[in-house]
Protein backbone atom coordinates (compact mmCIF):
# COMPACT_ATOMS: atom_id res chain seq x y z
CA UNK A 1 0.00 0.00 0.00
CA UNK A 2 1.29 3.44 -0.98
CA UNK A 3 0.67 6.47 1.24
CA UNK A 4 0.92 10.13 0.30
CA UNK A 5 -0.04 13.62 1.42
CA UNK A 6 -2.56 15.48 -0.74
CA UNK A 7 -2.64 19.27 -0.45
CA UNK A 8 -3.33 22.28 -2.67
CA UNK A 9 -3.96 26.02 -2.85
CA UNK A 10 -1.07 27.49 -0.86
CA UNK A 11 -1.53 30.98 -2.32
CA UNK A 12 1.77 32.40 -1.08
CA UNK A 13 1.45 36.15 -1.55
CA UNK A 14 -2.07 36.68 -0.24
CA UNK A 15 -1.59 39.74 1.94
CA UNK A 16 -5.04 41.31 2.07
CA UNK A 17 -5.12 41.34 5.90
CA UNK A 18 -2.14 41.74 8.17
CA UNK A 19 1.02 43.75 8.68
CA UNK A 20 4.79 43.44 8.47
CA UNK A 21 6.19 41.25 11.22
CA UNK A 22 8.86 43.36 13.00
CA UNK A 23 10.95 40.31 13.89
CA UNK A 24 11.32 38.98 10.32
CA UNK A 25 10.34 41.84 8.03
CA UNK A 26 7.87 39.48 6.31
CA UNK A 27 4.13 40.02 6.01
CA UNK A 28 2.21 38.16 8.71
CA UNK A 29 -0.12 36.50 6.22
CA UNK A 30 2.79 35.07 4.24
CA UNK A 31 4.16 33.70 7.50
CA UNK A 32 0.74 32.12 8.19
CA UNK A 33 0.73 30.28 4.86
CA UNK A 34 4.36 29.23 5.25
CA UNK A 35 3.64 27.87 8.73
CA UNK A 36 0.69 25.86 7.40
CA UNK A 37 2.72 24.33 4.56
CA UNK A 38 5.60 23.61 6.90
CA UNK A 39 3.20 21.69 9.14
CA UNK A 40 2.03 19.61 6.15
CA UNK A 41 5.62 18.81 5.22
CA UNK A 42 6.64 17.91 8.76
CA UNK A 43 3.62 15.62 9.06
CA UNK A 44 4.58 13.95 5.77
CA UNK A 45 8.09 13.32 7.10
CA UNK A 46 6.74 12.08 10.42
CA UNK A 47 4.29 9.69 8.71
CA UNK A 48 7.06 8.50 6.36
CA UNK A 49 4.79 8.85 3.32
CA UNK A 50 5.89 7.69 -0.12
CA UNK A 51 5.38 11.01 -1.89
CA UNK A 52 3.93 14.48 -1.47
CA UNK A 53 1.22 15.60 -3.93
CA UNK A 54 0.50 19.29 -4.41
CA UNK A 55 -2.44 20.09 -6.72
CA UNK A 56 -1.81 23.66 -7.79
CA UNK A 57 -1.87 27.36 -6.89
CA UNK A 58 1.42 27.69 -5.05
CA UNK A 59 1.36 31.46 -5.34
CA UNK A 60 -1.19 34.22 -5.59
CA UNK A 61 0.21 35.26 -8.98
CA UNK A 62 2.53 33.83 -11.61
CA UNK A 63 5.16 36.44 -10.63
CA UNK A 64 6.08 35.54 -7.04
CA UNK A 65 8.58 37.64 -5.13
CA UNK A 66 12.00 36.22 -4.21
CA UNK A 67 10.88 36.03 -0.58
CA UNK A 68 7.81 33.98 -1.49
CA UNK A 69 9.94 31.66 -3.62
CA UNK A 70 12.50 31.23 -0.83
CA UNK A 71 9.85 30.23 1.70
CA UNK A 72 8.28 27.73 -0.71
CA UNK A 73 11.68 26.22 -1.54
CA UNK A 74 12.41 25.96 2.17
CA UNK A 75 9.45 23.63 2.64
CA UNK A 76 9.99 21.44 -0.43
CA UNK A 77 13.72 21.10 0.22
CA UNK A 78 12.78 19.63 3.59
CA UNK A 79 10.95 16.89 1.68
CA UNK A 80 13.96 16.39 -0.58
CA UNK A 81 16.30 15.92 2.38
CA UNK A 82 13.88 13.35 3.84
CA UNK A 83 13.86 11.40 0.57
CA UNK A 84 10.18 12.11 -0.18
CA UNK A 85 9.49 12.96 -3.83
CA UNK A 86 7.17 15.88 -4.54
CA UNK A 87 4.67 15.97 -7.41
CA UNK A 88 3.41 19.46 -8.26
CA UNK A 89 0.50 20.25 -10.58
CA UNK A 90 0.40 23.75 -12.08
CA UNK A 91 -2.73 25.72 -11.12
CA UNK A 92 -4.43 28.73 -12.64
CA UNK A 93 -2.65 31.18 -10.30
CA UNK A 94 0.69 29.65 -11.29
CA UNK A 95 0.07 30.15 -15.01
CA UNK A 96 1.13 33.37 -16.76
CA UNK A 97 -1.56 35.28 -18.62
CA UNK A 98 0.32 35.25 -21.94
CA UNK A 99 1.80 32.44 -24.01
CA UNK A 100 5.55 31.79 -23.85
CA UNK A 101 6.25 32.96 -20.30
CA UNK A 102 7.39 30.60 -17.55
CA UNK A 103 4.90 29.40 -14.98
CA UNK A 104 5.58 29.97 -11.30
CA UNK A 105 6.72 26.38 -10.60
CA UNK A 106 9.11 26.14 -13.54
CA UNK A 107 12.25 26.37 -11.38
CA UNK A 108 11.37 23.15 -9.55
CA UNK A 109 11.40 21.31 -12.85
CA UNK A 110 14.78 22.82 -13.80
CA UNK A 111 16.62 21.79 -10.64
CA UNK A 112 19.13 19.04 -11.64
CA UNK A 113 18.14 16.70 -8.81
CA UNK A 114 15.66 13.86 -8.60
CA UNK A 115 12.64 14.22 -6.39
CA UNK A 116 10.73 17.12 -7.98
CA UNK A 117 8.12 16.39 -10.64
CA UNK A 118 6.26 19.37 -12.09
CA UNK A 119 3.17 18.64 -14.19
CA UNK A 120 2.68 21.63 -16.47
CA UNK A 121 0.90 19.78 -19.28
CA UNK A 122 -1.40 16.73 -19.29
CA UNK A 123 0.66 13.60 -18.83
CA UNK A 124 0.90 10.14 -17.26
CA UNK A 125 3.70 9.87 -14.73
CA UNK A 126 4.92 6.55 -13.33
CA UNK A 127 6.48 7.51 -10.00
CA UNK A 128 8.88 5.12 -8.31
CA UNK A 129 8.50 5.19 -4.52
CA UNK A 130 10.07 3.22 -1.70
CA UNK A 131 6.95 1.04 -1.53
CA UNK A 132 6.58 0.52 -5.25
CA UNK A 133 5.44 2.38 -8.35
CA UNK A 134 2.26 4.42 -8.76
CA UNK A 135 0.66 5.84 -11.91
CA UNK A 136 -0.29 9.52 -11.69
CA UNK A 137 -2.33 11.14 -14.45
CA UNK A 138 -1.68 14.85 -14.06
CA UNK A 139 -4.03 17.50 -15.48
CA UNK A 140 -2.89 21.09 -14.84
CA UNK A 141 -5.22 24.07 -15.13
CA UNK A 142 -6.74 23.80 -18.64
CA UNK A 143 -5.67 27.03 -20.30
CA UNK A 144 -6.02 27.63 -24.03
CA UNK A 145 -2.28 27.27 -24.66
CA UNK A 146 -2.03 23.99 -22.74
CA UNK A 147 -4.79 22.42 -24.79
CA UNK A 148 -3.36 23.78 -28.07
CA UNK A 149 -6.78 24.67 -29.42
CA UNK A 150 -7.09 24.95 -33.18
CA UNK A 151 -7.58 28.64 -33.82
CA UNK A 152 -9.55 27.99 -36.96
CA UNK A 153 -12.16 25.75 -35.35
CA UNK A 154 -12.11 26.72 -31.67
CA UNK A 155 -15.44 28.12 -30.45
CA UNK A 156 -15.74 31.54 -28.89
CA UNK A 157 -17.75 33.10 -26.09
CA UNK A 158 -20.04 30.90 -24.00
CA UNK A 159 -19.11 27.71 -25.88
CA UNK A 160 -15.41 27.99 -25.09
CA UNK A 161 -15.60 26.70 -21.49
CA UNK A 162 -17.72 23.73 -22.55
CA UNK A 163 -15.28 22.93 -25.34
CA UNK A 164 -12.30 23.03 -22.97
CA UNK A 165 -14.15 20.79 -20.52
CA UNK A 166 -14.85 18.20 -23.20
CA UNK A 167 -11.21 18.26 -24.34
CA UNK A 168 -10.03 17.67 -20.75
CA UNK A 169 -12.46 14.76 -20.38
CA UNK A 170 -11.06 13.23 -23.58
CA UNK A 171 -7.50 13.52 -22.26
CA UNK A 172 -8.45 11.91 -18.95
CA UNK A 173 -10.10 9.03 -20.78
CA UNK A 174 -7.04 8.61 -23.00
CA UNK A 175 -4.60 8.43 -20.07
CA UNK A 176 -6.90 6.17 -18.03
CA UNK A 177 -6.76 3.61 -20.84
CA UNK A 178 -2.96 3.72 -20.65
CA UNK A 179 -3.10 3.13 -16.89
CA UNK A 180 -5.45 0.19 -17.38
CA UNK A 181 -2.73 -1.58 -19.35
CA UNK A 182 -0.84 -2.12 -16.09
CA UNK A 183 -3.55 -3.14 -13.58
CA UNK A 184 -1.06 -4.26 -10.92
CA UNK A 185 0.20 -0.69 -10.44
CA UNK A 186 -2.22 1.63 -8.57
CA UNK A 187 -3.39 4.70 -10.48
CA UNK A 188 -4.67 8.09 -9.35
CA UNK A 189 -5.82 11.25 -11.12
CA UNK A 190 -4.33 14.57 -9.94
CA UNK A 191 -5.56 17.88 -11.32
CA UNK A 192 -6.37 21.51 -10.81
CA UNK A 193 -9.96 21.46 -12.03
CA UNK A 194 -13.52 22.52 -11.28
CA UNK A 195 -16.13 19.81 -10.69
CA UNK A 196 -19.76 20.75 -11.28
CA UNK A 197 -20.84 19.42 -7.86
CA UNK A 198 -18.14 21.31 -5.94
CA UNK A 199 -18.96 23.99 -3.40
CA UNK A 200 -17.28 27.36 -3.76
CA UNK A 201 -16.39 29.71 -0.95
CA UNK A 202 -15.15 33.24 -0.43
CA UNK A 203 -13.03 34.83 -3.14
CA UNK A 204 -13.44 31.90 -5.53
CA UNK A 205 -17.23 32.29 -5.96
CA UNK A 206 -16.68 34.36 -9.08
CA UNK A 207 -15.97 31.05 -10.87
CA UNK A 208 -19.68 30.23 -10.65
CA UNK A 209 -20.36 32.95 -13.22
CA UNK A 210 -19.10 30.70 -16.01
CA UNK A 211 -15.38 31.46 -16.19
CA UNK A 212 -14.22 27.96 -15.24
CA UNK A 213 -14.52 24.90 -17.48
CA UNK A 214 -16.73 22.47 -15.57
CA UNK A 215 -16.34 18.70 -15.45
CA UNK A 216 -18.85 16.15 -14.23
CA UNK A 217 -17.87 13.68 -11.48
CA UNK A 218 -18.57 10.88 -13.96
CA UNK A 219 -15.85 12.27 -16.26
CA UNK A 220 -13.23 11.97 -13.50
CA UNK A 221 -14.23 8.97 -11.39
CA UNK A 222 -13.38 6.32 -13.97
CA UNK A 223 -11.42 3.08 -13.85
CA UNK A 224 -8.69 2.31 -13.01
CA UNK A 225 -8.31 5.37 -10.75
CA UNK A 226 -8.39 4.57 -7.02
CA UNK A 227 -8.44 8.24 -6.00
CA UNK A 228 -9.01 11.62 -7.68
CA UNK A 229 -6.91 14.36 -6.06
CA UNK A 230 -7.92 17.91 -6.96
CA UNK A 231 -7.08 21.50 -6.19
CA UNK A 232 -8.78 24.83 -6.95
CA UNK A 233 -11.74 24.89 -4.55
CA UNK A 234 -10.78 26.14 -1.10
CA UNK A 235 -13.19 24.02 0.94
CA UNK A 236 -12.42 20.44 2.00
CA UNK A 237 -14.99 18.23 0.28
CA UNK A 238 -15.59 14.88 -1.37
CA UNK A 239 -17.68 15.67 -4.46
CA UNK A 240 -18.43 12.10 -5.59
CA UNK A 241 -20.88 11.36 -2.79
CA UNK A 242 -21.46 7.70 -2.06
CA UNK A 243 -19.45 6.64 -5.09
CA UNK A 244 -15.99 5.26 -5.75
CA UNK A 245 -13.37 6.47 -6.35
CA UNK A 246 -13.47 9.49 -4.08
CA UNK A 247 -13.02 12.91 -5.72
CA UNK A 248 -11.40 15.05 -3.03
CA UNK A 249 -10.56 18.70 -2.64
CA UNK A 250 -8.37 19.11 0.48
CA UNK A 251 -9.06 22.86 0.46
CA UNK A 252 -6.61 25.68 1.02
CA UNK A 253 -4.13 25.36 3.88
CA UNK A 254 -5.09 28.78 5.28
CA UNK A 255 -8.13 31.06 5.17
CA UNK A 256 -8.01 33.51 2.27
CA UNK A 257 -10.82 35.88 3.27
CA UNK A 258 -13.93 36.19 5.44
CA UNK A 259 -15.92 33.98 3.09
CA UNK A 260 -13.88 31.09 4.51
CA UNK A 261 -14.05 32.12 8.16
CA UNK A 262 -16.17 29.13 9.22
CA UNK A 263 -14.24 26.52 7.23
CA UNK A 264 -11.74 24.13 8.78
CA UNK A 265 -8.41 24.04 6.94
CA UNK A 266 -6.08 21.10 6.52
CA UNK A 267 -4.76 18.41 4.17
CA UNK A 268 -5.33 14.73 3.43
CA UNK A 269 -3.28 11.60 4.02
CA UNK A 270 -4.20 8.96 1.44
CA UNK A 271 -3.53 5.23 1.17
CA UNK A 272 -3.94 3.47 -2.20
CA UNK A 273 -3.43 0.03 -3.65
CA UNK A 274 -4.21 -1.41 -7.05
CA UNK A 275 -7.79 -2.48 -7.67
CA UNK A 276 -9.22 -1.06 -4.43
CA UNK A 277 -10.77 2.25 -3.37
CA UNK A 278 -8.39 4.58 -1.60
CA UNK A 279 -8.61 5.42 2.08
CA UNK A 280 -8.13 9.06 3.03
CA UNK A 281 -8.08 11.05 6.26
CA UNK A 282 -8.49 14.79 6.62
CA UNK A 283 -5.89 16.29 8.97
CA UNK A 284 -6.94 19.70 10.38
CA UNK A 285 -4.44 22.54 10.64
CA UNK A 286 -4.32 25.33 13.21
CA UNK A 287 -5.31 28.31 11.07
CA UNK A 288 -5.48 32.04 11.68
CA UNK A 289 -8.99 32.80 13.06
CA UNK A 290 -11.20 35.09 11.01
CA UNK A 291 -13.87 36.60 13.24
CA UNK A 292 -16.73 38.73 11.95
CA UNK A 293 -18.69 40.25 14.82
CA UNK A 294 -22.17 41.45 13.89
CA UNK A 295 -24.17 43.43 16.46
CA UNK A 296 -27.59 45.10 16.29
CA UNK A 297 -27.48 48.19 18.45
CA UNK A 298 -30.46 49.16 20.59
CA UNK A 299 -31.65 52.60 21.64
CA UNK A 300 -29.90 55.93 21.13
CA UNK A 301 -27.21 55.66 23.83
CA UNK A 302 -24.43 53.30 24.97
CA UNK A 303 -23.57 52.19 21.43
CA UNK A 304 -19.87 51.79 22.20
CA UNK A 305 -20.61 49.89 25.40
CA UNK A 306 -22.91 47.48 23.56
CA UNK A 307 -20.15 46.63 21.08
CA UNK A 308 -17.55 46.24 23.81
CA UNK A 309 -19.86 43.88 25.70
CA UNK A 310 -20.21 41.77 22.55
CA UNK A 311 -16.43 41.70 22.06
CA UNK A 312 -15.94 40.21 25.53
CA UNK A 313 -17.59 36.98 24.34
CA UNK A 314 -15.32 36.55 21.30
CA UNK A 315 -11.82 34.96 21.29
CA UNK A 316 -10.26 37.80 19.30
CA UNK A 317 -6.66 37.24 20.46
CA UNK A 318 -4.37 36.81 17.41
CA UNK A 319 -7.41 36.86 15.11
CA UNK A 320 -8.27 38.89 12.04
CA UNK A 321 -11.32 40.84 13.16
CA UNK A 322 -14.12 42.66 11.38
CA UNK A 323 -16.90 44.42 13.31
CA UNK A 324 -20.25 45.15 11.65
CA UNK A 325 -22.94 46.95 13.62
CA UNK A 326 -26.50 47.90 12.70
CA UNK A 327 -27.68 51.37 13.74
CA UNK A 328 -31.42 51.68 14.53
CA UNK A 329 -33.54 53.70 12.07
CA UNK A 330 -33.39 57.44 12.62
CA UNK A 331 -30.64 57.15 15.26
CA UNK A 332 -27.26 58.85 15.03
CA UNK A 333 -24.16 56.64 15.04
CA UNK A 334 -22.54 57.29 18.45
CA UNK A 335 -19.82 54.59 18.35
CA UNK A 336 -16.39 55.71 19.56
CA UNK A 337 -14.05 53.78 17.23
CA UNK A 338 -11.00 54.95 19.18
CA UNK A 339 -12.18 53.12 22.30
CA UNK A 340 -13.11 50.09 20.23
CA UNK A 341 -9.66 49.99 18.67
CA UNK A 342 -8.14 49.90 22.15
CA UNK A 343 -10.52 47.10 23.18
CA UNK A 344 -9.40 45.07 20.14
CA UNK A 345 -5.68 45.47 20.78
CA UNK A 346 -5.23 41.71 21.29
CA UNK A 347 -6.36 40.97 17.73
CA UNK A 348 -3.65 40.40 15.13
CA UNK A 349 -5.37 42.72 12.67
CA UNK A 350 -8.57 44.77 12.78
CA UNK A 351 -10.11 45.20 9.34
CA UNK A 352 -12.43 47.96 10.54
CA UNK A 353 -15.72 48.93 12.13
CA UNK A 354 -18.52 49.10 9.59
CA UNK A 355 -21.88 50.72 10.44
CA UNK A 356 -25.03 49.70 8.61
CA UNK A 357 -27.77 52.31 8.80
CA UNK A 358 -31.30 50.98 8.51
CA UNK A 359 -33.30 52.93 5.92
CA UNK A 360 -35.96 55.27 7.26
CA UNK A 361 -39.48 54.02 6.69
CA UNK A 362 -41.31 56.90 5.08
CA UNK A 363 -45.00 57.11 5.99
CA UNK A 364 -47.30 57.58 3.02
CA UNK A 365 -49.54 60.55 3.74
CA UNK A 366 -53.27 60.06 3.37
CA UNK A 367 -54.99 61.72 0.43
CA UNK A 368 -57.63 64.11 1.82
CA UNK A 369 -59.62 66.43 -0.43
CA UNK A 370 -61.32 69.67 0.58
CA UNK A 371 -64.65 68.38 -0.73
CA UNK A 372 -64.59 65.33 1.58
CA UNK A 373 -66.97 65.22 4.53
CA UNK A 374 -65.55 64.88 8.04
CA UNK A 375 -66.15 61.13 8.34
CA UNK A 376 -64.48 60.34 5.00
CA UNK A 377 -61.48 62.50 5.90
CA UNK A 378 -61.17 60.77 9.29
CA UNK A 379 -61.34 57.30 7.75
CA UNK A 380 -58.71 58.19 5.13
CA UNK A 381 -56.35 59.60 7.78
CA UNK A 382 -56.68 56.58 10.08
CA UNK A 383 -56.15 54.15 7.20
CA UNK A 384 -52.94 56.00 6.28
CA UNK A 385 -51.76 55.58 9.89
CA UNK A 386 -52.24 51.79 9.60
CA UNK A 387 -54.91 51.78 12.31
CA UNK A 388 -56.88 48.52 12.71
CA UNK A 389 -60.36 48.35 11.24
CA UNK A 390 -62.18 48.03 14.57
CA UNK A 391 -60.48 51.18 15.85
CA UNK A 392 -61.48 53.09 12.71
CA UNK A 393 -65.12 52.02 13.16
CA UNK A 394 -65.05 52.99 16.84
CA UNK A 395 -63.68 56.45 16.12
CA UNK A 396 -66.20 56.92 13.29
CA UNK A 397 -68.98 56.04 15.72
CA UNK A 398 -67.66 58.57 18.24
CA UNK A 399 -67.55 61.17 15.47
CA UNK A 400 -71.25 60.53 14.78
CA UNK A 401 -72.00 60.99 18.48
CA UNK A 402 -70.10 64.28 18.62
CA UNK A 403 -71.84 65.58 15.50
CA UNK A 404 -75.23 64.60 16.96
CA UNK A 405 -74.50 66.41 20.22
CA UNK A 406 -73.39 69.50 18.33
CA UNK A 407 -76.56 69.44 16.26
CA UNK A 408 -78.70 69.04 19.39
CA UNK A 409 -76.95 71.98 21.09
CA UNK A 410 -77.36 74.15 18.02
CA UNK A 411 -81.14 73.53 17.65
CA UNK A 412 -83.15 76.27 19.60
CA UNK A 413 -86.21 75.34 21.72
CA UNK A 414 -89.54 77.08 20.99
CA UNK A 415 -89.49 79.17 24.17
CA UNK A 416 -85.83 80.20 23.75
CA UNK A 417 -85.27 83.91 22.98
CA UNK A 418 -83.02 84.11 19.91
CA UNK A 419 -81.61 87.47 21.13
CA UNK A 420 -80.80 86.30 24.61
CA UNK A 421 -77.21 86.53 25.72
CA UNK A 422 -75.13 83.72 27.18
CA UNK A 423 -75.62 83.14 30.86
CA UNK A 424 -71.93 83.21 31.60
CA UNK A 425 -70.41 86.65 32.20
CA UNK A 426 -66.85 87.65 31.40
CA UNK A 427 -64.46 87.48 34.35
CA UNK A 428 -64.70 90.56 36.60
CA UNK A 429 -68.06 91.68 35.15
CA UNK A 430 -71.15 91.48 37.30
CA UNK A 431 -73.82 92.24 34.67
CA UNK A 432 -74.24 92.85 30.97
CA UNK A 433 -74.65 96.43 29.82
CA UNK A 434 -78.21 97.38 28.82
CA UNK A 435 -79.14 96.70 25.20
CA UNK A 436 -79.76 99.88 23.09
Amino acid sequence: MIRFVHTADLHFGVENYGRIDPATGIHTRLLDFHRALRTCVEQAVHEDVDFFLFCGDAYKTAQPTPTQQRLLFDCFLHLFRAGIPAVMVVGNHDNPASFGKSHALELFGQIPVSGFHVISKPERLVLQTKRGPIQIVGIPWPSRSLLALNRGTAPLGAELSAHIGSRVAELIRFFSEQCACDPKVPAILAGHLTVSSGLFSGSEKRAICGQDPLLLPSQLAIAPFSYVALGHLHRFQQVNKGQSPAIVYPGSVERIDFGERNEEKGFCIVSVEAGAPAEYTFVPLVSRPFIQLEVRLEGELRHTEQLMDALKNKPIADAILKVVYHVPPGVKDRVDTRLLQQACSSAMYVVGFFPIHAPMQRTVRSTIHVDMDVESALRAYLAGQKQPGDRIERLAYLLHQIEKELQDDATPTPDQDQTSLPLALPQGQESYPPVG
